[in-house]
Parts: structure tokens; C-alpha cells; sequence
């Protein structure tokens, strides 16, 4: 694509901007920004077109995408072992889904850049004492001080460096062996042997067992083939700080075009999606794969607007849509928006974030989510699909390698009385390792009878 004549890298700054931060130094900012518009680039503009490319095959009903990760990273876990827990968990759903729905899973990982998130009221008060909202370690800090609540600048530069770093161990890993198909079956065997769920999981183990077997009798050597040695793995966030995304920006020298090179991929939120406001403006004009999250009070005359001014060449790939709907509004608010583009001809993505429409507070005042919940969102998901022929693209969670206590339900069997056992997320309640491998077990079966009804497309 090129980008529209009247688009500029800057031009998000004429239109209104929602979930904006009133920085107290403006030119601090300024500062700030042109030192991080001339630090390389964290991603490349070739890495993402290759990422759309793997996308279009989604829309087409030939691949699936598992996009996972933080709901908000921390500067306090960019150790490596945060991030080989968080990637294994991941490697390990995607090869139960890979091998049920006999389709290619594409790996996004909500990480290297998912440092903002947004809030529901700017500011918060305790105790008589008013202070700006948490906005994610890009923005502010967690404690509630005027100190730590102050929007800085410098943390917009300390997330390019924390992502730098994220970025090179994530390449190692998935290209060093750390990603070998043996090493993760491995990992997958053990997790069945030891889930309290594990026996309903134990078939398809099995099954990934035989064709490995298959695999080595018919001379292919598992250990030394490249193709099962290493994985693309792609990165993502949502673009929520424009003056940080604005900042790494690059024209590509090959197609002319204007790629965020802050990630691969990048989506828009719900409460950010203003067909007028500054994030569509900003997003509209880079070359990225684009996620949009769409929720309950999407219209379907609102989405088609937006479809076509992200998506404007109907270029398959280019535009994801993330139903986020809630267990008790999906059946109802999903069916009529995917009808409408598909009348359309609208060369979509969809896939499903079954997360933030099902979060509430427990008794205890922690944001939390029952895994019961997400499956049940999910499974509707898929069953919408299949009642309208088309394709269940992807899945959309939050997850953590670490052995957290935020999410109920699942193989864990977490109560409220566990949340405050191991609850560490700086923002939204996350997966465990062993609820996000007991959903992907559960989705590859809702996978594999997709891919034998033949639903394919659009």
C-alpha cells in the first residue's frame, strides 16, 4: 500500500485523541522523541509484510492465529526466564493447534511493546489524595505517589531498550533449538502426564506422538531439520502512545512505504477506535498488519466505516478484527457484524479475545476472570462461525508462563480465596501455564471439528 496522499506520521496530532496523557514536560517529550526517532528500528518492514502474507492464508481458512502474551508487560520482568516461560507456553498451545486443525498456527506474541494500557477514568482518588490513573510502565508507575503517578517521558526510551532486548532473546530462542518440535512435544507430553485434566488431553498427545513417530520412519531426522528446529515468531501491541509509535516510524526504502516499526503488528482498542480520532488517523497511514478490537457496542455501519478506512484496498492480511464480546452478548452482537462484511466482500481476519469481556472483581477487590467463562466465549465463538460457514481465524488471550493466581477455574482449580496466593499482574488478571495449556487442548478440539466441517473462508 501507499500511503494516502493527505496522511502524515504527524497528522494524528489534528484530530481528537482519546485515552491521551497530559505529559507535564512538554518538551521533555520532545526531547524524547526525536532521541527515539533516531535509534534503529525494533522490527523491520519486510518481517511484517511477511507476517501479512502468513495472515491472508488465515482469511483464506489456511492458517490460524494464536496472539498471546501480557496484558501489560513490566519493566520489573524483562529477565530472560519471564520471557523463555511466557514463549514456551505459547510454543507449546500452538503445536496442540497446530496439529488438530492440520492448518499452520501463525505466533504473536503480545510482548516487546506492551507496556500501555488503557483506562476507564484518568484519574484516581484515595484517601482525599488525587493522582493520575496507572497507564502501564510506558506512562507512570503503579505506586500510588505523586512521584511514581507523574507521566515521564524517560520511560518511553526505557521501553524501546526493554524491547531491544526482549526482541534478541526471543530470536535466539526461536531460532537456536529452544523451539525444536521434539523439545515442545516434550513439554506437552509432561504437561498431560501431570494435569489434573490431563487424560482428557492424553489422546491427542498420543496422536502428535504418532506422526512424530511416522515422521522418523520415514527418514525425516526431527532433530536436525531446520524447519522443526525454529518458528516465526511475530510481535505486537496496541499503538496506544501515538507519540512513541510516531517516533518509530520508518519509510520503507523498498516500497515507499510508512511502517511502525515499534512491532510486527499492531491493533486498535475498543475505546479508542473513533472513526475520527487520532489512533485510526495514525493507523490508517502505516503499512503494519492492524488489529481492531470489536466490541459490544460496535454497529455494524460503524464497522464497515472502519474496515474501509484501514482496509481501504481490501488487501487480505492487512486487517484483523478481535471480537471481544462477553460469554452472555456474543451469540447476539457477533453474528450480524460478520454477516455484513462478508455481504460486503470485506477481506477480514476474525479471531477472538475471550478475556475482556468477561472481567469483573471478586469479593476480595481483585480484577479476575473464571477460565468456565472464557472457554464458554470461545466455544461460542467457533460455533458462530460454523453456523455462518466461515472461518474461526485466531485466538487473542493473556497469558504468563508463571505460575500466577489471577484467573479462576481451569486444571488449577483456583478459588477467590487463592487470588492472593500469587497475583502479579500490574493491570488485568492473567492465564496460568497450566489454564492456558488446558485451553489450548480444549480449543484444538473445537478446532479440529471445525477443520473437518469445512469451514474455510469468508
Amino acid at each position: 500500500m501507499n500511503p494516502p496522499s493527505e496522511w502524515r506520521s504527524d497528522s494524528w496530532r489534528e484530530r481528537p485523541i482519546t485515552q491521551g496523557v497530559t505529559w507535564p514536560d512538554p518538551a521533555h517529550l520532545a526531547a524524547v522523541e526525536a532521541e527515539l526517532a533516531g535509534k534503529p528500528p525494533l522490527v523491520f518492514a519486510g518481517e511484517a509484510r511477511r507476517l501479512q502474507a502468513h495472515l491472508a492464508d488465515a482469511v483464506a481458512g489456511r492458517a490460524f492465529v494464536l496472539q498471546a502474551g501480557d496484558c501489560a508487560e513490566s519493566f520489573a520482568e524483562g529477565a530472560a526466564d519471564f520471557i523463555r516461560d511466557k514463549l514456551k507456553v505459547i510454543l507449546q498451545m500452538a503445536v496442540a493447534l497446530t496439529y488438530a486443525g492440520g492448518v499452520p498456527v501463525i505466533k504473536v506474541g503480545r510482548i516487546a511493546g506492551q507496556f500501555a494500557k488503557p483506562r476507564s477514568e484518568s484519574f484516581e482518588e484515595r484517601d482525599g489524595l488525587r493522582l493520575d490513573a496507572f497507564r502501564g510502565h510506558i506512562v507512570n508507575g503503579e505506586a500510588f505517589t505523586a512521584e511514581e503517578r507523574r507521566p515521564n517521558p524517560d520511560r518511553l526510551l526505557q521501553a524501546y531498550h526493554q524491547s531491544v532486548a526482549t526482541l534478541n532473546l526471543l530470536r535466539a530462542f526461536t531460532t537456536g533449538g529452544f523451539a525444536s518440535l521434539t523439545r515442545v512435544h516434550a513439554w506437552n507430553q509432561e504437561f498431560v502426564t501431570n494435569s489434573p485434566e490431563g487424560k482428557r488431553y492424553e489422546l491427542l498427545a498420543d496422536d502428535i506422538e504418532r506422526a512424530m513417530t511416522f515422521m522418523r520412519s520415514c527418514g525425516i531426522d526431527l532433530a536436525d531439520d531446520h524447519a522443526l528446529q525454529a518458528v516465526d515468531f511475530y510481535t505486537s501491541h496496541e499503538a496506544l502512545i501515538l507519540p512513541y509509535e510516531q517516533a518509530l516510524t520508518r519509510r520503507d526504502s523498498l516500497t515507499g512505504d510508512f511502517y511502525d516499526c515499534s512491532a510486527h503488528m499492531l491493533w486498535i482498542g475498543d475505546r479508542t477506535r473513533q472513526i475520527d480520532g487520532a489512533h485510526v488517523e495514525f493507523l490508517r497511514g502505516v503499512a503494519n498488519p492492524l488489529g481492531l478490537k470489536v466490541g459490544p457496542t460496535t454497529t455494524v455501519e460503524g464497522l464497515r466505516r472502519l474496515v474501509a478506512v484501514l482496509n481501504p484496498n481490501n488487501v487480505p492480511g492487512r486487517l484483523t478484527l478481535i471480537s471481544r464480546m462477553g460469554r452472555d452478548r456474543i451469540n447476539e452482537s457477533l453474528p450480524p457484524l460478520i454477516e455484513a462484511l462478508r455481504e460486503d466482500g470485506s477481506q477480514v481476519l476474525w479471531t477472538c479475545d475471550p478475556m475482556h469481556g468477561n472481567t469483573y472483581k471478586a469479593a476480595g477487590g481483585q480484577k479476575t476472570r473464571h477460565f468456565d467463562d472464557v472457554i464458554v466465549e470461545v466455544s461460542q465463538f467457533f460455533a458462530v462461525h460454523q453456523s455462518l460457514g466461515t472461518w474461526p481465524g485466531g485466538l487473542h488471550i493473556e497469558l504468563t508462563g508463571d505460575n500466577v493466581t489471577e484467573c479462576l477455574g481451569g486444571g488449577s482449580g483456583l478459588e477467590e480465596s487463592d487470588l492472593t496466593t500469587n497475583y502479579t499482574s500490574i493491570c488485568d488478571p492473567r492465564l496460568n501455564a497450566t489454564q492456558s495449556l488446558d485451553m489450548a487442548f480444549l480449543v484444538a478440539e473445537l478446532l479440529q471439528r471445525t477443520a473437518t466441517s469445512g469451514a474455510r473462508s469468508l
